[in-house]
């Protein structure tokens, strides 16, 4: 059910409240969705919305039209006007990204500066036939949004590389069978499709998913499991999480044999 919803002025982007989740669409789709400035704000003032609202668990991405995004709109790169923000850095996203689940759906087009802004989510469900690349390199430029970063951490090295400096995209079958993409799905369902996954994330108690994600990503680039380890213990222990009325509501809907509900106290 959806319970609030609004838009920014320009309507860049369209910003709606569905219970726990905020779903953020790209809205140029006479541009294939590709970022402005515009879009680089509405989509970091999204971002601060999910990260400080206590009834939001989850975001996802998405763009109207049947494309994800083409990158970065040239005529504003061209004329001085980057798509990005002073602190979430490109798109309102690459650089700095909410301490909460994001899942990216992706129909269509899933290109340069896009593909980055797919690859910061947690999660991509992606329409069969939708395609992913970093073709920067085709016009002079190199992927300095993040896809050089992400990219080999997400799909083997070798693969990455040839994508990187071929600037030929992969299909979503193609990037599923490598691991990029979570859940294929049919063409005009990747919204749907998102919004079930995430609804299956909402069953769970935020507290203890937003410190799992805290874990994931904080050990993904460790340096030996020593260090992960003691990543780990830095960011969540048994004893922060049993204080939590998670903890207590977990156990007593277990042996009541009933569904949780959830409250939101800190790790």
């Amino acid at each position: 059910m959806t319970i609030d919803a609004h838009e920014p002025s320009d309507d860049a982007v369209l910003v709606e409240r569905r219970d726990r989740v905020l779903v953020v669409t790209l809205n140029r789709p006479e541009l294939r969705n590709a970022a402005s400035p515009a879009v680089a704000a509405g989509i970091e003032t999204a971002m601060d919305t999910l990260e400080h609202d206590p009834r939001l668990q989850v975001g996802v991405i998405t763009g109207a039209g049947g494309a994800f995004c083409s990158g970065a709109d040239l005529s504003e790169v061209l004329a001085g006007r980057m798509p990005e923000t002073a602190r979430r850095g490109l798109f309102g996203l690459v650089r700095e990204v909410p301490d909460k689940t994001l899942i990216a759906a992706v129909e269509g087009l899933a290109l340069a500066g896009g593909c980055e802004l797919a690859l910061a989510c947690d999660l991509v469900v992606a329409a069969r036939g939708a395609r992913f690349g970093l073709p920067e390199v085709r016009h002079g430029l190199v992927a300095l949004g993040g896809g050089l970063i992400r990219l080999p951490r997400a799909i083997p090295h070798r693969i990455a590389t040839e994508m990187a400096l071929t600037g030929e995209p992969r299909t979503a079958e193609e990037l599923h069978h490598h691991g990029l993409v979570n859940i294929l799905c049919e063409p005009g369902t990747a919204l749907e499709t998102a919004l079930g996954l995430a609804d299956r994330i909402c069953r769970n108690s935020p507290v203890a998913v937003e410190a799992t994600r805290r874990v994931l990503r904080a050990t993904l680039d460790a340096p030996s499991t020593a260090e992960a380890w003691a990543r780990q213990d830095a960011l969540a222990s048994l004893e922060s999480l049993t204080a939590t009325d998670d903890f207590r509501e977990g156990l007593a809907a277990f042996a009541g044999k009933r569904a949780p509900v959830w409250r939101r106290t800190a790790v």
